[in-house]
Order: structure tokens, then sequence, then C-alpha cells
């Protein structure tokens, strides 16, 4: 083959890559997408900018003692982003686990990196990297459904020192059974198990209000409903045993068609907030730090991760949930957004974590990256 016809075989190749990521939502190569984040609208004072670019970056943990932010992705591997000399910008990406089944959900605790795959949680002693990349893992619980539909797990500490884990169910909208549709919640030590809520849709986004100590979490509605139902769900699970309306519900109070003449198990626990449907509500993040205003302390982000299944594309963007003194979501409101240009979307937020400085770190698997937003004042 001549030297031309390399190179045009090359082109091709790469051109029928982009297009796969892009139909099946994944991480564009660097070289085919570039950050637009002059078109990024924020309120006054606050500035976005990239933090590293790492391969269909989805969940992060922050482990502030290794100057570390752990990535998740829904491939085989785990990557670590190092910042060594503290000043907020990352010096390199390293790959530090690799082989693993979709290990989206991770979280730190304690000197271990926890990990949630598609059929299990174990984890891994990380004292330093090198530490972590050649630790086998402890298998804390090995009884997830393992199935590709929603298999994508969500993991989060509870203010109870409790691990607790998302698992979706394996469907549009069907009868589930089992651990389907439930978060449930592991003793790190023991990996004693109990499901914490049920009738769940599929949530990939937890976090605890600080004052409260309280779980809160989004869930996806159901897709094939219509271009404005049901809604998106910000759910509130003040303690065990709540049950939130799956398959009942698809979103909110909609009823899904399939159940429609069947009553739900009482009681049902209706949402906090309902964001507008398909906008694929994913990681939450209650903010505690001290660089943004005061008015934002102990309000959430979300990431909203964007419509495929909406005539007119929704989503691509963060939004701000504002909660009172009590713990109760009031309101949410647009904070982050200029991913989707003209109905055609560049990147797809997924993740919102927080570093010790106050700053904000939102993940893309789209572009493949990490944004750090910062505030400055007006």
């Amino acid at each position: 083959m001549t030297d031309a016809n390399t190179a045009v075989a090359a082109r091709l190749r790469q051109g029928i890559s982009i297009l796969l990521a892009v139909c099946l939502g994944l991480a564009l190569p660097a070289a085919a997408a570039a950050p637009r984040l002059d078109g990024i609208s924020l309120p006054p004072g606050f500035k976005i900018s990239i933090y590293a670019r790492v391969p269909g970056a989805r969940s992060m943990a922050v482990a502030a003692e290794l100057g570390v932010v752990f990535v998740g992705t829904r491939a085989d591997s785990i990557y670590a982003v190092v910042d060594a000399d503290g000043d907020r910008r990352a010096d390199k990406v390293v790959k530090v686990k690799a082989g693993l089944h979709v290990p989206n959900g991770i979280a730190w605790r304690d000197g271990y990196l926890y990990v949630a795959e598609q059929h299990r949680v174990v984890r891994f002693p990380a004292a330093d990297l090198r530490t972590l990349a050649r630790a086998p893992p402890q298998v804390l619980f090995d009884g997830l459904p393992d199935s590709p539909w929603h298999g994508w797990r969500y993991a989060a500490f509870g203010a109870d020192g409790k691990l607790y884990v998302a698992v979706g169910s394996p469907c549009n909208i069907c009868e589930v059974s089992g651990l389907e549709g439930t978060i449930i919640r592991l003793d790190p030590a023991g990996g004693e198990m109990e499901v914490y809520a049920g009738g769940i849709r599929n949530s990939v986004g937890m976090d605890f209000h600080p004052a409260t100590g309280e779980l809160h979490f989004t869930d996806n509605g159901a897709d094939n409903m219509g271009d404005d139902v049901p809604p998106d769900e910000l759910n509130r699970a003040p303690g065990p045993g709540l049950d939130f309306g799956f398959p009942f519900y698809g979103g909110g109070d909609a009823r899904t068609g399939a159940f429609k003449d069947r009553k739900p198990p009482p009681p049902t626990t209706m949402p906090e907030i309902r964001f507008a449907a398909h906008v694929a509500a994913l990681g939450i993040h209650f903010y505690g730090g001290a660089m943004f205003p005061e008015a934002y302390r102990n309000d959430a982000f979300v990431a909203q991760h964007g419509s495929w299944n909406r005539t007119i594309p929704d989503g691509y963007r963060v939004v701000r949930v504002k909660f009172d003194r009590q713990g109760h979501a009031l309101s949410h409101e647009r904070f982050a957004e200029g991913w989707l240009v003209k109905g055609k979307a560049w990147g797809r937020p997924v993740d919102v974590k927080e570093l010790a400085d106050g700053s904000l770190l939102v993940s893309d698997d789209r572009l493949g990256a990490i944004y750090r937003i910062t505030y400055r004042g007006r």
C-alpha cells in the first residue's frame, strides 16, 4: 500500500471511529473535538477552564490527601488526575486500573478507592498510586444484577459512613425484581448489604445534605412517553424503606401505560424537584466551599447530561438547586450552559465535585474532559 493510500485508510478509520462515538454517546478523541469554553454562559464573576482531558470521563472522587481526582468510565478503566504541586492544575493523567467491568461508580474513603462495577462492589488500597495500580480487588459485594441496560452504577458515602450504590432498572419500563431499581448501602468494612430505597428507574447521582445528612438523588424519567413527559427527578430519602414509584410512574406523577391499571404499592414518595423531561439529570453535589458567594452554601449542583429521546434536544448543562435552611429543595435554575449549540451538543456534563479551594469540577464524557469552575467576584 502506498503512503497516500495508507493516509486515506487512516483518515477513514478515524472517521468511522468518530461516527461510532457520536452514535453511541462515547467520548470523542481529543483531536476530534475541541472545547468551546467561550460559549459557556455562567453567572457574573464565574469562570470555566479545562482542568484535564480524560477519555470517557464520568464519575469523580476527590482524594485530597493524594492530590488526585479519580475518574471512572463506562469502559474498563479508572484514571487519576494528578495535581502534584497543588496549584489546582492537572499535571498529568494516569490510567491506574484497567480490565474492570464498567467502573462508572467510584468513591474515596480512608485510603481506599471504592468501585461499583456493573456486577459487584470492590475496593483497592491506595496509600499512593503505585500501591493502587498493583492492588488486587477486595470484593465487598458481588450480587449486583449484571445487566448492561442502566448497568453503570453510582456510589457515594453517606453521613453514616456507609457506602450507597444506585442499581438501575434493566429496561425502559418493566417489572423489576431483586435489587433492580434500588439504592443499596454497604458496610465498607464487612460488606453487609441492605436495600435503602426502591422504585427507582435509573439514578446516576447521589449526595448527602451537609446539614441534615439526608440522601438526595437524581432519577431519569422513562423514554418514549412524549417530548415533555415524564419529568426527570431530584428525590429526597431521609430514611430507609421509601418507594419512589417506578415502574408505576415513569417520573413524577406520570403513570406508565404498561402499569396504568395496576395500583402502586402505597405509599409512593414523589420528587422534591421535577426537572424537564429527558434532560438526563446525573451527578449531584452539595456545595460546601468558601470560594463561591455565601448564598451558594448548601445548595446543590446537578449535571444534566442531555436528551436523546426528544424532538428538540434539552439539557447539556449544569443547574443549581436552591435549598432552605431545613434542607428542603425549593427551586432550580440554570448555572452553566452552552454545550448545546443550535441543537447539536459538543459536550455532555456527567458529574460534579468540589476541590479543597471551593472550585467546582464538572466531568464531560463526550469531550473527554474535566472542567474547573472558579469565582473571583463581579
